[in-house]
């Protein structure tokens, strides 16, 4: 092996890929040389086209133009996801990345809501939240202001193959090279174990020091030449199919994606400008691949303009996600069902756990061991998050859901759950992804219900409280009458030339 990692070759394209390597050239520059190759007769699974807030600082550092992203990828705005049926059928709740009231310090203000709501107030919690409100409306606008009580945090749901496509763009205007062909055959050192380089089917031979696997669930380096093992998470989620299809789009796309749990999992609806992204997530051991295509296609809401796709997965996680000189991103390094929109996400935090680790003068057993830990730790607690949808389910209808609530979950996850339900308390974990009201929403969403609240939420009178809160929900509706609808916007915003 050479002392200078000077060569990264990625193995596989769609967004993982394009992504992978849009970031790494911005950032290293001349430092490295990126080369990917990808073969046009493999398909990319696609269908993640839902995100979280932190995609827009992938954007910001590539310099990529807000409206430009837009109309390139047919994106909409994203402000929440709307469960409904989760907890019982017929009901739904509202998980949106603002939080509800405003922040204070050692006392959250669902504290406050709480002690209110004893004292006969009607409002729900979301009432307080300004991205619930602007969902519920149909709106979206930039709001331009200081006060961090009308923060509007915001993603986007766009056709993730038109968004790998304008990642290579940028990729091979940065120097990013492009190879077409498929791997016949992986070299590696005879000594180290080390892959040297990629036989390709037409001939090429294509040598690098280091090496990204987004070869998809095949990890065609990091599991089939590699052999690193795979944890099996299927005893916690069950769904271990999907069935996709596309739609007609609306007249009116919605601000939010919405996910509608069905008796043997749940069915997701993504509104782009173009289209509608569909599918069933689902267990195959409550439900057939001919119930799921056919429930799917019976609850869409817009013609289906495509033939149904299947998906198979194990939710899991790769054991070594950075294994001698192979990093896996993507799907390459595990599965977590689309539930919270976290596919593309985990990607963007390999590239960038990668970025502050990377082995300029060579791979330090250190440097790996620090990004298998942070990778392992990010696994897991969107994994509990997502546990949490299930298991707190009061659904009797079909055994799919009786048997979530049975279920044996991890001991942080027993925990955080009793600590809310007895205290209302809420602890953010480590770099966890999701913060406090994130799980207060979910917790609340799905009949968790505080016994208690912090005695700080004591300290106001009943008309001191009720006039804070009142003034707070004042506050948070002000900017509604002057925000755009969500279809305006679009139209208006990604027409700007600058």
């Amino acid at each position: 092996m050479k002392s200078v990692m000077r060569k990264v070759v990625i193995l596989g394209g769609g967004t993982a890929g394009w992504m992978s390597a849009a970031l790494l050239k911005k950032i290293l520059g001349s430092a490295v040389d990126i080369e990917l190759v990808e073969s046009e007769m493999i398909g990319t699974v696609g269908v993640g086209e839902a995100t979280i807030p932190p995609i827009r600082l992938v954007n910001n550092v590539l310099g990529i133009k807000e409206a430009d992203f837009l109309r390139e990828t047919q994106a909409t705005m994203k402000l929440a996801i709307r469960f409904e049926n989760w907890r019982v059928p017929g009901e739904g709740y509202f998980h949106t990345f603002g939080a509800p009231g405003k922040s204070m310090a050692f006392c959250h203000f669902h504290h406050y809501w709480r002690r209110a709501q004893q004292e006969g107030l009607k409002d729900s919690l979301w009432e307080y939240d300004l991205n619930y409100l602007c969902a519920q409306a149909g709106k979206f606008s930039h709001i331009n202001s200081k006060n961090p009580v009308l923060e509007l945090p915001y993603a986007y749901h766009f056709d993730a193959s038109l968004y790998a496509r304008f990642l290579r763009n940028y990729s091979e205007k940065l120097g990013v090279v492009r190879t077409e062909g498929k791997v016949e055959k992986v070299d590696q050192d005879n000594d180290s174990g080390y892959i040297q380089s990629l036989q390709l089917d037409n001939g090429k031979i294509i040598g690098g020091d280091l090496f990204i696997d987004c070869s998809g669930f095949r990890g065609l380096l990091i599991q089939q030449k590699l052999n690193t093992g795979y944890e099996d998470w299927s005893h916690l989620l069950p769904c271990d199919r999907a069935v996709a299809v596309p739609s007609e789009r609306f007249q009116k796309t919605l601000p939010y994606t919405r996910s509608i749990a069905h008796g043997a999992g749940w069915q997701w609806r993504i509104p782009l400008q173009h289209r509608n992204g569909n599918g069933m997530v689902y267990s195959s051991a409550h439900c057939s691949d001919e119930q799921a295509a056919d429930s799917l296609l019976a609850n869409l809401d817009s013609k289906a303009c495509g033939d149904p796709n299947f998906i198979r997965f194990l939710t899991g996680r790769r054991r070594k996600q950075w294994h001698k000189n192979v990093i896996a991103v993507g799907l390459s390094s595990g599965f977590l069902e689309p539930l919270e929109s976290t596919s593309i996400h985990l990607i963007q935090s390999a590239i960038v756990r990668l970025i502050h680790l990377f082995p300029h003068q060579g791979i330090q057993p250190s440097a790996v061991t620090e990004y298998n830990k942070q990778s392992k730790l990010e696994f897991e607690q969107i994994r509990d998050f997502l546990v949490l949808h299930y298991h707190v389910n009061q659904r009797t209808d079909t055994q799919f859901w009786r048997d979530l609530q049975s279920m044996e979950i991890p001991d942080s996850l027993t925990q955080k759950i009793a600590l809310f339900a007895e205290t209302g308390r809420l602890f953010r974990e480590q770099n966890d992804l999701f913060l406090e009201s994130s799980w207060l929403q979910v917790m609340m969403g799905q009949g968790i219900m505080p016994k208690d609240y912090h005695p700080m939420a004591e300290n106001p009178s009943r008309e001191q409280l009720l006039g804070m809160l009142q003034q707070i929900r004042q506050v948070k509706q002000d900017p509604l009458p002057k925000m755009l609808d969500h279809d305006e916007f679009l139209t208006g915003y990604c027409q700007i030339k600058e």
